[in-house]
């Protein structure tokens, strides 16, 4: 059985020049990091440009992670960072929580192909539109906790917040999340939630 190198031996590699090992750190976290980044920006292009800059970041701050929290951890806190500089850059204005014309908006939009009916109806559809209705922060805490699997304490060191404030912003955007599930559901979200 081969030994799979963890990730603080791939970093170590990294540092001294072994590219092999560095593109395997960004095998390992390339999923997540975009699906954290289009979190963020809402748009695919945005969210692989700020991928792309997260990655080239790690890779010349590399020698500046200690250890002390998870690569991943690490990584994330990068991910935040370059997403919010990348939005007040582009200067996008995210949408109020209750504004009632997205909903509108996302109701009455042409879908670029035909979902049949169950395709339509399926949890994790509804369940990402909703996510991409929240607000930047609410979305980061959300995909961190449930789809990075991250604790407590591991999203607050990657968004540089006390973990009960993180405990407090995932409440509240879980509450957010559910008012938007009902919105998009009616009364199917109380099968979901």
């Amino acid at each position: 059985m081969q030994h799979k190198p963890t990730d603080i031996e791939l970093i170590e590699q990294s540092l001294t020049g072994d590219q092999s090992a560095y593109a395997e750190l960004i095998r390992r976290n390339q999923r997540f990091v975009f699906t954290l980044a289009l979190r963020f920006t809402k748009n695919r292009e945005d969210a692989e440009e700020v991928a792309q800059d997260c990655f080239v970041k790690a890779y010349r701050n590399l020698q500046a992670f200690q250890g002390q929290s998870k690569f991943s951890t690490w990584l994330y806190s990068i991910v935040y960072t370059t997403a919010m500089t990348h939005l007040r850059k582009k200067r996008i204005a995210t949408d109020s929580i209750d504004d009632e014309g997205t909903f509108i908006q996302i109701e009455n939009k042409p879908s670029g192909y035909d979902m049949n009916n169950v395709e339509n109806r399926s949890r994790s559809y509804y369940l990402n539109l909703a996510i991409e209705q929240l607000l930047p922060d609410d979305a980061a805490v959300i995909t961190l906790f449930y789809k990075g699997e991250q604790s407590l304490d591991e999203i607050a060191q990657a968004l540089n917040m006390e973990a009960n404030t993180v405990k407090v912003k995932l409440f509240r955007a879980r509450q957010r999340l559910k008012e938007k599930l009902e919105r998009l559901l009616k009364h199917e979200a109380k099968e979901l939630i």
